[in-house]
C-alpha cells in the first residue's frame, strides 16, 4: 500500500533509502507512468524505496491565479493514480510562496535528503526548481556530490529529448514525457497534461484517454437538480458545481458512473446547459442506463460521491423543438451509448 504524506514533518525517521522525483504530475498520464516505472525499477534495483513528490495546489494557481490552467484531476484522483503505478510514497507540499521562496540548496537538503533520505533523483534534462527557479540539472549534481546522492537524468531512460519535469517553483509548467503519435498530420508528440486539456476542450474523449492511458475521469457529490431528467424519464446523477476534474465540451458521452460501492454502471453522460430548457448554467449529469430491474427502487444515489468516466462522445449539444423531441433522442443516445460501452 502506498503511503500519503502531507508533510515533510510526517515521513518516518528510519525511512529510505529512497529514489525520488518531483512534479505536478496533473493527469499522470503516459508520460508520466512511463518515467514513474522507470524510478520504480531503479528503486526495486537498489533496494530502495519509490517515492514521488507532487504539490497541492499547482504551483501556477498561487504565482498566476488569473491564468492558471484548469486541473485535469482533483488531488485525490491524482493520489489513486499514483498509487496504482506501484509507488512506495507519494509526499504532497502544500504549495505556497514560502514553499517558493526555499533555495535548491535548502529544498534538496531539507526534503529530498532530510526527510526522504535520497540515493537517487530523478531529474529531467530542463527541470527548473528553488527559489526563482534558480535550480537546474547542474545544481541538482553539484548536491548530489555535496550531498551523497546519485542524479538520474531521463535521457538514461530512452527518452531523449523529453523533460521530466517543467519549472517546479515558479510556473509551475507540467508538460509530460514520452512520444506517441498524435493522429493529426502524422507528427509525433510528446504526452503532456496540456495535450490532455486541448482534447478534452474539443470533447476529443478518445484523445485524452489514449494520452492518459485510461478514460478521463471527473469526482463530485451527487445534488439533486431541476429533476427534468426524470420527468421525461431519463433520471440523471448531477455532479455537484465544486466536482473535481476538467469539465469536456458540451455535449453527449457514453461512459461510467461509478458509485461508492465500487459498482460500475454503464452511463449516458450529458455536459451542458440543457439549451432546450432555456438553461444558464453548465452541468454534468448521468442517466444510468440497463439498470437491472430489482435495484431500481433502491437506486438513490443523492449525496454519495461517485465517479463519472468518459469513453466516448456521442454528439454536441443541440436545442430541440420541444421535449418530445429531445426524449426522441435521447433513446437514440440511451442506445449508441450501450452499444459503445459494451463494444468497449
Amino acid at each position: 500500500m502506498v503511503h500519503i504524506w502531507n508533510d515533510p514533518s510526517e515521513v518516518p525517521a528510519d525511512f529510505g533509502p529512497s529514489v525520488v522525483t518531483f512534479g505536478n504530475f496533473d493527469g499522470v498520464h503516459r508520460g508520466h507512468q512511463q518515467v514513474l516505472s522507470q524510478l520504480i525499477r531503479v528503486a526495486r534495483l537498489n533496494h530502495a524505496r519509490a517515492v514521488a513528490i507532487t504539490f497541492d495546489p499547482h504551483p501556477a494557481q498561487v504565482h498566476r491565479p488569473e491564468s492558471a490552467p484548469e486541473l485535469i484531476m482533483g488531488l485525490e484522483d491524482k493520489l489513486v493514480a499514483l498509487g496504482e503505478l506501484g509507488l512506495d510514497a507519494v509526499l504532497v507540499m502544500k504549495y505556497s510562496l514560502e514553499l517558493a521562496s526555499l533555495t535548491p540548496e535548502e529544498f534538496v537538503a531539507d526534503v529530498l535528503v532530510g526527510s526522504l533520505k535520497a540515493s537517487h533523483v530523478v531529474i529531467g534534462h530542463d527541470a527548473r526548481f528553488g527559489r526563482n527557479n534558480s535550480g537546474d540539472l547542474e545544481t541538482m549534481q553539484e548536491l548530489g556530490r555535496q550531498l551523497g546522492f546519485e542524479v538520474l537524468v531521463i535521457s538514461e531512460f530512452g527518452s531523449e529529448g523529453f523533460p521530466l519535469h517543467g519549472e517546479v517553483h515558479g510556473d509551475g509548467r507540467d508538460e509530460g514525457h514520452g512520444g506517441m503519435h498524435d493522429g493529426d498530420g502524422g507528427q509525433d508528440r510528446r504526452c503532456s497534461s496540456t495535450w490532455v486539456r486541448e482534447a478534452l476542450r474539443e470533447g476529443d474523449v478518445a484523445t485524452a484517454a489514449a494520452v492518459l492511458g485510461r478514460s478521463h475521469r471527473m469526482r463530485g457529490e451527487v445534488v439533486h437538480g431541476a429533476a427534468r431528467g426524470r420527468d421525461l424519464g431519463f433520471p440523471t446523477a448531477n455532479l455537484a458545481s465544486d466536482a473535481s476534474g476538467y469539465i469536456p465540451a458540451d455535449g453527449i458521452y457514453a461512459g461510467w458512473l461509478v458509485d461508492q460501492a465500487g459498482t460500475r454502471w454503464p452511463a449516458a453522460i450529458s455536459v451542458g446547459s440543457n439549451p432546450t430548457f432555456d438553461g444558464v448554467s453548465r452541468q454534468v449529469e448521468a442517466h444510468v442506463i440497463d439498470r437491472p430491474d430489482e435495484a431500481v427502487e433502491d437506486f438513490d444515489l443523492y449525496g454519495q460521491t461517485v465517479v463519472v468516466e468518459f469513453v466516448a462522445r456521442l454528439r454536441g449539444m443541440v436545442a430541440y423543438r420541444g421535449p418530445e423531441a429531445l426524449v426522441d433522442q435521447m433513446r437514440l443516445d440511451v442506445v449508441q451509448a450501450h452499444n459503445i460501452l459494451y463494444a468497449h
